[in-house]
């Protein structure tokens, strides 16, 4: 049986996971597989510390670049993270002629064309099914299973630090801030969260996804991106009595030639799928010409969920150097060379959930609706909370539109806020 080898760079949570699972199933998965995957060596800074896994120490090294120059490594795994050496280790493994394995969303969606021109130049597969989703097998589904789709939209919940702060605002009405306290002393929210909660780590990976499904990937500057930090537990509960919760939903979908790529806390039905994802879990719906909607759920991170991921890439590519294939060298055919455009945020249409303080007199509402109108802003319903009056003596009033597009709104939001109607801040969510 043909051995293949292995180097892991970064011995972390996930570089721990991935040795315990090639270490846990080498059998079986040769078996499965018909080729023998050897963990030949683990590179990091600290060898020292115990990361819960049986390692020979023979196997530990601090030389990374070491590890991609060993013959006997056939397949170099980047666990490190980040943009800074991880590419470096990266793009030398691939000019290395070695098979790369990566988990890093933040590289791919950064120095994707980079990477992938590597790849393609020195013939070598590049396998990133845990850049997305952790566990979840979106990045195969869409490089495979729904290769034969024209993929229409994608709507995914894909970090579970705000999907779990969200989850809590809802079921316990306490405010963003004490559950962010919570979740970082949990260890489910980093010290500084700003990736998280301010929406770049959803997305990195909607960008990613584009790539996959369009053979487009914008760069993040241009990815329209709204976070969670600022959202108010009264709009997750007044959108509760709506019939709605707040996901923040990273969206990826095509309109003719163009491709809307974004991240907005989103309100979304109780009865649609993704609205039952609560907690740290994770869900992507793709919905494709031919297969109409599908559903991906799972653990979206955490060292096993992910090392799961990064194992089935290595044994794929470990299957595909038995058989002498090469399947990945890149992405898409067209990574990245502008065969569509970025959709303008002003020209999206959505329905919207927008609540004003309004102020407490006669026709104050009645103007705020002959704005919104005259701007082509229909009203599908509205809601008055009085009983959430702010100490200005303004009311809160909620009101849901009928499709409209963002610039409209947006121009209409900016004509109100001049009227004298309202008072306070106004909140513009999207709805699914």
């Amino acid at each position: 049986m043909k051995e293949i080898g292995v180097g892991i760079l970064g011995f972390g949570t996930v570089g721990a996971g991935v040795a315990e699972g090639l270490l846990r199933n080498r059998r079986l998965m040769a078996e499965r597989l018909g080729v023998d995957i050897a963990l030949r060596r683990i590179a990091d800074l600290d060898i020292t510390t115990d990361r819960g896994v049986a390692v020979d120490p023979d196997v530990l090294t601090t030389d990374a670049q070491g590890v991609i120059a060993d013959p006997n490594v056939q397949i170099v795994v980047e666990t490190i993270g980040g943009t800074g050496i991880a590419r470096t280790f990266v793009l030398a493994a691939l000019n290395a002629g070695k098979a790369v394995v990566t988990a890093n969303k933040k590289l791919l969606a950064e120095h994707g064309k980079e990477i992938f021109d590597a790849a393609a130049k020195n013939g070598v597969d590049i396998y990133f099914g845990a850049s997305v989703g952790g566990g979840i097998p979106i990045i195969r589904s869409l490089r495979e299973g729904l290769a034969g789709n024209d993929i229409q939209q994608i709507h995914g919940i894909l970090n579970g630090t705000c999907n779990y702060i969200l989850t809590r605002m809802e079921t316990e009405g306490r405010p963003f801030g004490e559950i962010l306290a919570d979740a970082q002393k949990l260890g489910y929210a980093e010290a500084d969260p700003s990736l998280d909660i301010d929406g770049f780590d959803t997305a990195h990976k909607a960008c990613i996804l584009s790539a996959l499904a369009y053979g487009f990937q914008p760069s993040l500057d241009q990815v329209q991106m709204e976070g969670i930090r600022n959202l108010d537990g009264r709009d997750v509960k007044y959108a509760a009595d709506f019939g709605c919760r707040i996901k923040l939903l990273a969206v990826v979908a095509k309109h003719g030639a163009d491709v809307e790529v974004g991240v907005h806390p989103t309100l979304v039905p109780f009865d649609h799928m993704l609205a039952s994802v609560n907690g740290v879990f994770n869900a992507a719906m793709v919905r494709g010409d031919m297969v109409g909607d599908t559903m991906f759920y799972g653990r979206g991170a955490g060292r096993l969920p992910t090392a799961s991921t990064v194992v089935g890439d290595i044994g794929d590519i470990a299957r595909n150097m038995a058989h002498g294939e090469t399947r990945y060298a890149r992405a898409v055919p067209t990574y990245g060379e502008g065969v569509t455009k970025l959709r303008a945020p002003g020209d999206i249409l959505s329905r919207f959930y927008l609540r004003f303080g309004v102020a407490d007199r006669a026709g104050a509402f009645g103007q705020i609706a002959s704005i919104l109108g005259r701007h082509g802003v229909s009203i599908s319903a509205a809601a008055q909370k009085a009983a959430d009056v702010d100490a200005g003596g303004f009311v809160p009033v909620v009101v849901l539109t009928h499709p409209a597009a963002a610039k409209a709104v947006d121009a209409a939001l900016e004509e109100i806020s001049k009227s004298g109607a309202t008072g306070g801040a106004h909140v513009r969510l999207r709805m699914l």
